[in-house]
C-alpha cells in the first residue's frame, strides 16, 4: 500500500518544452530509462511524450524526428495524480484508460511519474485483486 510520493522519493523529473525535438526526446528517454517525458511550458504540464508516441506519430508515418516538434505529437490533456494518494489508485486509472505512465502533479507543477513498471508485490497483487472484484460486479449487474 504504497503512495506515489514514496514511488516517486528519488526521481529526477525529466521534462522538455514542446519546441524540443522528438530526437531530443528519445535521447533523453533512452539516457535515463524511461518510457515518457512530461512536456512542460512555464513550469506547467500541457502534455506527455511517449515511445509510443514517437513510434506512431512520428516513425510510423515517416516524420523527421530531428524537424518535428515534441509539442505536435505528445498527448495533451494528460491524466494526473496527486503524490499522496497510493500507487493502487494510479493503476487503476492506467488500466481503466489504457495507458502505462501517468505524470504526478502538484499545482500543475510536474513532481514525477508512475508507470506500470512501478506496480511490484503487494501493489500488484492488490490492483489485480480489485480487477477481479469489478469483473464479478459487472457480471452480476
Amino acid at each position: 500500500m504504497r503512495t506515489i510520493r514514496e514511488i516517486i522519493r528519488n526521481q529526477r523529473v525529466l521534462t522538455l518544452p514542446p519546441d524540443a525535438s522528438v530526437r531530443v526526446a528519445a535521447r533523453a528517454m533512452a539516457e535515463r530509462h524511461v518510457g515518457s517525458v512530461m512536456v512542460v511550458e512555464r513550469g506547467t504540464l500541457v502534455g506527455i511524450l511517449t515511445e509510443r508516441d514517437c513510434l506512431e506519430r512520428v516513425l510510423a508515418p515517416g516524420l523527421d524526428p530531428d524537424a518535428t516538434e515534441i509539442g505536435g505529437v505528445m498527448t495533451r490533456n494528460v491524466m494526473t495524480i496527486t503524490p499522496d494518494l497510493l500507487l493502487v489508485n494510479a493503476l487503476h486509472r492506467m488500466h481503466d484508460c489504457g495507458f502505462r505512465h501517468m505524470p504526478v502533479v502538484e499545482g500543475g507543477r510536474p513532481v514525477g511519474m508512475v508507470s506500470v513498471r512501478d506496480a511490484l508485490g503487494s501493489d500488484l497483487v492488490r490492483f489485480e485483486s480489485d480487477e477481479e472484484i469489478k469483473k464479478r460486479l459487472a457480471e452480476v449487474l
